[in-house]
């Protein structure tokens, strides 16, 4: 099982000293993150979109690009493209340039997303919700099997014997599907071969796993081999499992309060927080050894082909998401290795 991480750039003023990330740094901070990722051995890095003041990537494509030029190994990918709003063309030609930029370590993970702000700021009806990512990801795959290609759908113009160049680095790009849990997405990617990616921001891991299943069902109904999944976790690593915990909490608190304003959630208690992040029960925040332990039980349940933590919500500093890193490299990754291969 590959281990990685996956950030949005999140830069929300500090809970605890109100001082706010610029852009500039925030950007500079990823492409450090992706390097000592990249030489720790650790597989993939994501970055994902957003069109928000307190985010700081807005083209995912754009950074991975950059760190293409640091790194060696690692998987570059997005987290997600929110495909709804994006070209299936210009995106796709985004992503295979990135491809050929980093001799074939690119990924293009296409999700709705979890915000809408894209939807008009792109001139995206919202009532087209659905019908927009699936003729785009359709047309995504399409673009991807075939050269030339001819298309007509409901939200672009039609292509007649249209060429789209560069083409991937190998035969195909690597193109995944990121879900929150919905059964239609996890049948979808079954039924058409691609990867999965479970956005699992709370609540136990354990839950996904009849959502696994439905997609290798539906893979296998489709004929399709070689699917892959991927489980994501938020958290943090530090020697000590405490101070992980409680370093974690404000900004994980902050992320609660500002869903709490956006989307009418309760905020939850410190005492709820401790039983989530206990053994890192449903938030992986602990001792290298309590969260491998983790990994490798969620792991092993759902067989899992990757995992991925997300480590900076709500802007947790630099430091601590660097030694979290080194320590998901140095300490977690040989004990999921020496369980799971």
């Amino acid at each position: 099982m590959q281990l990685g991480v996956y950030s949005f750039a999140d830069r929300h003023p500090d809970p605890t000293t109100g001082e706010q990330v610029s852009v500039a740094d925030a950007l500079a901070q990823q492409l450090e993150r992706i390097k000592l990722a990249d030489e720790l051995g650790l597989g993939f890095y994501g970055l994902g979109e957003h069109h928000l003041e307190q985010y700081a990537i807005s083209n995912p494509g754009t950074v991975l690009a950059a760190a293409a030029s640091v790194t060696t190994n690692i998987t570059l990918s997005s987290a997600v493209t929110v495909l709804s709003t994006e070209d299936p063309v210009r995106v796709y030609q985004q992503f295979t340039t990135l491809d050929q930029l980093s001799r074939g370590r690119a990924e293009l993970l296409a999700g709705r997303g979890s915000f809408t702000e894209s939807f008009p700021l792109f001139g995206a009806d919202l009532e087209d919700y659905d019908e927009l990512f699936e003729e785009k990801l359709a047309l995504l795959i399409r673009l991807d099997r075939e050269n030339p290609i001819t298309w007509s759908g409901r939200f672009r113009a039609p292509l007649k014997d249209a060429h789209v160049f560069p083409r991937p680095y190998g035969d195909h790009l690597r193109i995944s599907v990121g879900t929150g849990g919905n059964p239609e997405s996890s049948i979808r990617a079954g039924l058409l071969g691609l990867p999965v990616v479970y956005a699992i921001i709370g609540g136990q891991p354990e839950r996904f796993a009849p959502l696994v299943d439905l997609y290798r069902r539906a893979g296998e109904a489709g004929g399709q081999t070689g699917l892959e999944v991927t489980m994501s976790a938020i958290g943090l690593i530090s020697r000590r499992s405490q101070d992980a915990k409680d370093s974690f909490y404000p900004y994980w608190l902050e992320t609660m309060k500002y869903g709490a304003r956006a989307r009418g959630w309760t905020v939850p208690s410190r005492a709820e927080y401790d039983a989530w992040t206990a053994d890192a029960n449903s938030i992986f925040a602990g001792s290298p050894q309590e969260v491998a332990e983790r990994l490798i039980s969620v792991g092993r349940l759902v067989g899992a082909d990757r995992y991925a933590m997300q480590m900076d919500w709500s802007g947790v500093p630099h430091k601590l998401v660097m030694e979290s890193i080194e320590l998901l490299g140095t300490e977690v990754l040989p004990l999921v290795r020496a369980e799971l291969g």
